[in-house]
């Protein structure tokens, strides 16, 4: 199906430097530390700061709020050194910039323009672009065949976060990599069993399809997905209505497609917007010009150039 944005856009926000995300990170710290002082009672919150033993004061006791507040700041420095450094050991033309912090409550998502489907009432939204003024996008992977453990690494080193939407005939010969992947914070969803095109099949075998795709996630993984991508972003009103009826909430499709050495726009203005979710897929040199991270640095260059940072689907669907 051919994407088009509407050409009247309305203005967007410009991205917030990274001062002002510190800045709002360190304001909530200081609430959060007020509030403790307020509850009293001794208790430790997990992973808070130790303690002081008896009859001693300690250096949080005499800062309170302003100390926590400077340790907090010296923790975000370290990160953003360390991603630096991670950058330049992987050959990024810059540094990755910080998403903000994810909003407290979602926003609401419905069907893009162009995309319903007869009676679509109560069905998963289908979209491309998810509601926000932040200069964000998101970075999503498809099928499963490359499993390079080079991009683990660097994904990692860098704490760019990526979605995965895999399909289990090509990850069924090693889940171990994709589990390293979760343990890594990445969420594993679901693309369907075998990648074949939905809209040709029966009710029935739509169901094998993406129910049984639910149900080896299940068992792989620990829990079935909530996000659904149908092969070649192709779907009918069984689809949704057989995705729903196993879990799906949501159907996110994409603005954007990312290969090792170009990027390809499905948008009239071919360029990103505020919440645009990018496409690219696990493939190697076999498949494509070059290797996994090879299609991270093209695809960080264009959205790092672009004034956008990568941020976590799954905090905003």
């Amino acid at each position: 199906m051919q994407l088009v944005r509407q050409k009247g856009k309305s203005p967007t926000k410009r991205h917030r430097p990274v001062s002002v995300v510190l800045a709002a990170l360190l304001a909530a710290t200081v609430t959060s530390a007020c509030a403790a002082e307020t509850a009293g009672g001794g208790a430790e919150a997990p992973g808070g700061p130790a303690k002081p033993a008896a009859g001693q004061q300690g250096e949080a006791a005499q800062g309170g709020p302003a100390r926590a507040l400077d340790a907090y700041a010296e923790e975000l420095k370290r990160k953003q050194a360390a991603r630096a450094v991670a950058a330049k050991k992987w050959g990024l033309a810059k540094v990755p910039l910080a998403a903000p912090e994810p909003p407290k409550v979602k926003p609401r998502i419905t069907t893009r323009k162009g995309f319903e489907v007869r009676d679509d009432e109560g069905l998963p939204p289908v979209f491309t672009t998810v509601p926000t003024k932040e200069k964000i996008v998101f970075l999503t992977m498809d099928d499963g065949a490359e499993k390079d453990p080079a991009l683990l690494r660097m994904m990692t080193e860098l704490s760019i976060p990526y979605s995965a939407f895999v399909s289990d005939y090509v990850i069924n010969d090693d889940y171990g990599y994709f589990r390293k992947m979760q343990k890594r914070g990445v969420v594993i969803s679901n693309h369907t069993l075998n990648h074949r095109y939905l809209p040709g099949l029966s009710y029935a075998e739509q169901k094998r399809e993406i129910c049984g795709q639910q149900e080896k996630i299940l068992k792989q993984y620990g829990k079935r997905p909530t996000l659904f991508r149908p092969p070649y972003g192709n779907y009918n009103r069984d689809t949704l209505v057989v995705a729903k009826s196993c879990g799906i909430t949501a159907v996110p499709l994409w603005s954007a497609e990312a290969f090792a050495d170009h990027m390809e726009w499905r948008e009239w203005d071919r360029d990103l917007h505020p919440g645009d979710i990018v496409l690219t897929h696990f493939r190697g040199k076999g498949a494509w010009k070059g290797t996994m991270p090879d299609m991270i640095r093209t695809v960080m260059k264009t959205i790092t150039d672009k004034g956008y940072a990568v941020a976590k689907l799954e905090d905003y669907v």
